[in-house]
């Protein structure tokens, strides 16, 4: 007898076949028969025509911290999400040396819109070498599939101290960081992420540690991964990191790069397309690079207290980490706002903000900053209008990824990886954890850019092929029965809202799903329909495993 058995559904299978009407059956965790069956089960669910594909697989998150206090990794399972891939950009809690907690929150807090308040009571500090954070993560257990990245920036920062964010590395401390990322990727670590994006500050306004590496350091860490004989090396990629040299770090590796994060910007429209042109010639000549894209505007809410949206322009950087009477006395400085205004006008290959005002908003009056400045200068307008309200102001951008004829084509683009969900941080900016939905709702349903087995395969198989995550992201006998049974006439992301449900009372943005009617993990039903939690009301031991081996 089989543990569960879907009857009567449109099977997707995340390989890019056509969909077909049948049914599933699951024993023992695993996919047992795909197709038709009439063995009975202990569960039945008939789908009815619903369809039925592998769980999302969310390669970008930054569920580090959460993960140590909410095993639920919460919104992600109601978004149809079964696998997530931890420690993007180099921005992990391991390893971490007990004197250096403090400032490695810090450092979360500038760079990824998290909680000061909320990391300090919730992070679970049971671990200080990431062998040591896994095994935690494994004996705690979580609803979904985990793997974790080993971090740049922390093993910088575990190695270097508050050094980290202000040198090179010497030979000697280089080789002390090889030791840490190998030991990371024997342990079960899916690879090495780093960041040399000038948007990300960290504690103070200083770069995150990674931001530092030399390119002599760059090549000696990512060589870790030929040496281990498996694993991605993932960058956020800042405009001085070229492509050739990406190029170069995948062919002395001989593992995968992806390349993050290749957005669209309306006044440099021809740069992304120029990133993927470069990355498809590095795979004709047998060099594997990917550019990890969004499916989703990139839009954020955000005040003066935390002016994310700015921080990586170079003329912000005087603003950098300074709080009180002497940011304020910043933001009114004439000459200040001059080299920003001088910054704007000139052309960047990729920048967060470019200076559209028609799509920046403030949010309580809906009307946007150019509406508001009239013929008056829109930064003027915005930061006295911050400084006037004491910097409580919420502003809305719509920042990249607004012109949905050029997202189609990175979309279809062969060499590109959907991706850049963030779960997990920037939580009162944004929340893209439903970036999966998004796609089958916005893509595939309304606009018809990619078909419903293309995009199932973009979320399953194909980043599963990319990371090496063996048996998932396709239904086939003997893979995991990670499972997303949803309606494709209703499938999208819901609503966003503001709940204040992290450690210390703390607000954050989260999402809901539409037309979702079922979430298996490891076939353990851990949501009902519209996201309800189906596991754990009896104590059961959550279904999700932390995955430690992955394919050469």
């Amino acid at each position: 007898m089989h543990d569960l058995v879907i009857r009567n559904a449109l099977l997707v299978d995340g390989l890019g076949s056509p969909p077909r009407r049948g049914d599933l059956a699951v024993k023992d965790g695993k996919i047992l028969e795909v197709g038709k069956t009439s063995l009975s089960a202990k569960e039945t669910v008939d789908a009815d025509g619903l369809a039925l594909m592998p769980g999302i697989i969310d390669n970008h998150t930054h569920y580090d911290a959460q993960i140590t206090w909410d095993p639920w990794a919460s919104p992600s399972p109601a978004l149809g999400v079964t696998t997530a891939v931890i420690g993007n950009c180099g921005f992990t809690i391991a390893p971490c040396r007990p004197e250096d907690r403090e400032l490695v929150m810090k450092n979360l807090t500038q760079v990824e819109g998290m909680s000061l308040a909320a990391l300090r009571a919730g992070i679970r500090w049971e671990f200080e070498s990431l062998p040591q954070y896994l095994d935690m993560l494994e004996r705690r257990g979580a609803a979904l599939n985990i793997a974790c990245f080993v971090g740049h920036s922390s093993v910088r920062t575990y190695v270097m101290g508050a050094d980290a964010s202000r040198r090179a590395g010497t030979a000697d401390e280089i080789s002390s960081m090889k030791k840490l990322v190998l030991e990371g990727l024997r342990a079960g670590a899916i690879g090495l992420s780093s960041t040399t994006s000038p948007a990300h500050n960290g504690e103070g306004g200083l770069p995150m540690p990674s931001r530092l590496a030399d390119e002599a350091e760059l090549r000696a860490l990512v060589g870790c991964l030929r040496e281990a004989g498996r694993g991605v090396f993932m960058l956020t990629k800042g405009g001085e990191t070229r492509m050739p040299f990406l190029e170069a770090l995948a062919a002395d590796s001989a593992r995968p790069v992806v390349v993050a994060a290749l957005l669209h910007s309306s006044t440099n429209p021809k740069a992304v397309f120029e990133d993927l042109q470069q990355i498809k010639e590095a795979n004709d000549r047998g060099h594997r690079l990917l550019g990890a894209v969004s499916c989703c505007p990139l839009s954020m809410e955000f005040t003066m207290h935390s002016p994310y949206v700015l921080e990586g322009l170079e003329s912000w950087k005087p603003a950098l980490g300074k709080k009180g009477s002497e940011f304020r006395g910043i933001l009114s400085d004439k000459t200040f706002r001059d080299a920003i205004r001088a910054e704007l006008s000139r052309p960047a290959h990729f920048r967060l903000f470019n200076g559209e005002w028609n799509k920046v908003q403030v949010v309580e009056s809906q009307r946007t900053i150019a509406e508001i400045a009239g013929k008056a200068d829109p930064l003027d307008c915005m930061l006295d209008l911050a400084l006037k309200e004491n910097l409580d102001t919420v502003f809305n951008a719509l920042l990249l990824n607004s012109d949905e004829k050029a997202v189609g084509k990175m979309l279809r683009h062969p060499c590109s990886l959907v991706s850049l969900s963030d779960a997990g941080a920037h939580l009162t900016f944004f929340n893209d954890a439903g970036f999966g939905l998004h796609l089958l709702g916005h893509w595939v349903r309304k606009l018809g850019v990619l078909t419903l087995a293309e995009a199932v395969w973009r979320l399953t198989g194909h980043p599963a092929a990319i990371f090496g995550i063996e048996n998932r992201g396709a239904l086939k006998p003997g893979h995991h029965a990670d499972l997303l049974l949803f309606d494709p006439a209703r499938i999208e992301r819901g609503p966003v809202k503001r709940t204040f449900d992290l450690p210390a009372g703390e607000p954050r943005l989260t999402a809901q799903a539409v037309g979702v009617h079922g979430v298996w993990v490891n076939g353990a039903r851990i949501v009902g329909r519209n996201g309800e939690p189906q596991f754990g009301r009896r104590g059961e031991k959550l279904p999700g495993q932390l995955l430690r081996r992955f394919a050469a």
